[in-house]
């Protein structure tokens, strides 16, 4: 059984969904900027590494609360 989670979305361009394949877990990103990118991880310590640097403080545009929104919704996958 796959569970899909969703991260964020902002519209129907702007989005980030977690699927959950038993101990896989498949990121897809879609912005209107890049198309889609997915990244694959095998561990949930590998997936909350890859969003606390992908969403780190120095790198996120945006409020410090919607990024702590977004890293406390991937501790829920």
């Amino acid at each position: 059984m796959i569970k899909k989670v969703q991260i964020y979305k902002k519209d129907k361009w702007n989005m980030l969904n977690v699927e959950v394949h038993g101990t896989r877990f498949i990121v897809r990103v879609i912005s209107d900027q890049w198309g889609e990118d997915n990244f694959e991880f095998l561990s949930r310590p590998a997936l909350m590494h890859w969003a606390e640097e992908r969403f780190s403080k120095e790198r996120f545009e945006g409020p410090e609360e919607e990024r702590e929104q977004i890293l406390a919704a991937f501790k829920e996958v």
